[in-house]
């Protein structure tokens, strides 16, 4: 499995384990923002194209919430279809990633016959390569770089012609970290999701910031009407919920400690993550993630480390003890 989220191919694999099964593998917030019932009984707003002004309210929206300009931000569905895209219309021969992140940038940039050169200093590459690409704070051990040291990279990267893309699909819980005021420099894209901090995964909505050329010739391939007026509508919303932003980040820090404490009472190293997910090191991690699948938990693991896992937050109570028992038999069973 290629992502976290692949409930049905994970429940074929374990079909005597309980139910309800509980998802741990995406880093979704388990909270999401509510959408409200007058956009949801809207039935325009399903039978309609999108128009202009729907597609430039999102914009301004989005550019008040983050400190952008609004012709920076670009709509369309989904970061992940941004992410299969971006090599098509950024050219390079040379690009540096950071190593381990998350894995569909290794994979659009290779596909697109780029040399990669996977890395844990990407940075450094910023004279000898076309495209630099880092997740910030990083996915999947919330590793983070200091925005002075990714700013000295991007002006590196400018002055030849090359562009540095920081993928901020996680920045909501670590507002410090955003890089949008910093767009309108050139010489950098940023991604942003509205699936994690939002847990609106389904609607399938985010957003670049990015150069005026990158941007068009990104919506040259996404079309016309890259986003439905649903999706529109709700972000003009939700970019302007503040309570929801403030309560959310205090709900995930929280939720983020109650796990650390299960990890603490299971004697399982906690090595990384945000307050969205938390990565793990244990010896044989596969065998846990056997065990948990077994046990009705869904968590991710990663085909590059069997001593690494990643688990995001439980829903409930409930999820979260039925975690904890988990990891307690697996204590008694690894001896």
């Amino acid at each position: 499995m290629r992502h976290g989220g692949e409930t049905d191919k994970f429940a074929s694999q374990f079909p005597a384990a309980p139910t309800p099964w509980i998802d741990l593998s995406t880093g979704i917030n388990p909270w999401p923002w509510k959408v409200p019932r007058h956009i949801l009984d809207t039935q325009a707003l399903l039978t309609t194209l999108p128009t202009q002004s729907d597609f430039d309210q999102a914009r301004l929206s989005i550019s008040k919430r983050i400190n952008a300009e609004p012709d920076e931000v670009l709509p369309c569905p989904g970061s992940a279809m941004a992410i299969a895209l971006l090599p098509q219309v950024i050219k390079a021969r040379r690009v540096a990633i950071l190593s381990p992140t998350y894995g569909d940038h290794d994979r659009a940039w290779r596909a697109a016959g780029a040399q990669v050169i996977s890395t844990d200093d990407p940075l450094r590459y910023a004279d000898s390569v076309d495209v630099i690409i880092i997740c910030q704070p990083n996915n999947p051990d919330g590793r983070v770089f200091g925005t002075d040291a990714i700013l000295a990279a991007r002006d590196t990267l400018k002055a030849r012609g090359g562009l540095l893309i920081v993928d901020q699909a996680y920045v909501e819980v670590a507002p410090e970290l955003c890089l949008a005021s910093h767009v309108s420099g050139g010489g950098l894209v940023v991604l942003r999701s509205l699936g994690k901090f939002y847990g609106l995964a389904g609607l399938r909505f985010g957003f670049l910031l990015g150069p005026p050329k990158v941007l068009k010739d990104l919506l040259t391939l996404l079309g016309d009407w890259p986003v439905s007026p649903f999706a529109l509508k709700i972000v003009s919303e939700l970019y302007e919920d503040d309570a929801f932003l403030a309560q959310t980040r205090d709900r995930l820090s929280q939720a983020a400690k109650r796990l650390d404490g299960i990890f603490s009472q299971a004697d399982i190293d906690v090595v990384g993550g945000c307050d969205l997910f938390r990565f793990i090191r244990i010896p044989k991690s596969p065998g846990l993630w056997h065990h948990l699948g077994q046990a009705g938990l869904f968590v991710r693991q990663f085909e590059w480390s069997d001593t690494h896992l990643r688990i995001g937050l439980p829903p409930d109570t409930q999820a979260e003890i039925r975690l904890a028992a988990a990891l307690k038999s697996w204590a008694v069973l690894s001896g």
